[in-house]
């Protein structure tokens, strides 16, 4: 199971911090991602990480303001977002799949098996 945190409503130029906490799982073995929609839109990938975090990309509208990181240790992935745009506004979501010991992240939906329920997150101008 997956739980997506820290949402909220931001100015444009400012942060967040979002969650994406496991449990049930053995964390660590699971390349992870977040993806995100908005409004009348399709779903897209923001970021992914293997499972161990070495190996990370970005969607290109974020590079460069957001992070991903991820603690085994403490279950919990996490989205620094910096520089925060309007057209960051969307529902973030945390997804999963097993794959240990891989180098790589995905970033098409279909790829990974489980999703959590998503936070809000409001850029205003």
């Amino acid at each position: 199971q997956l739980q997506a945190s820290g949402g909220g409503l931001v100015q444009a130029g400012g942060s967040l911090r979002l969650s994406c906490a496991a449990s049930g799982r053995t964390f660590s073995a699971y390349a992870m991602g977040w993806f995100r929609q908005a409004p009348e839109r399709e779903r897209e990938f923001v970021t992914g990480s293997n499972w161990s975090g070495d190996t990370t990309g970005y969607a290109d509208s974020v590079k460069g303001r957001f992070t991903i990181s991820r603690d085994n240790a403490k279950n919990t992935m996490y989205l620094q977002m910096n520089s925060l745009k309007p057209e960051d506004t969307a529902i973030y979501y945390c997804a999963a799949r097993f794959a240990y010991g891989g180098t790589m992240y995905y970033f098409r939906e279909g790829s990974y098996t489980d999703w959590g329920q998503g936070t809000q997150v409001t850029v205003s101008s």
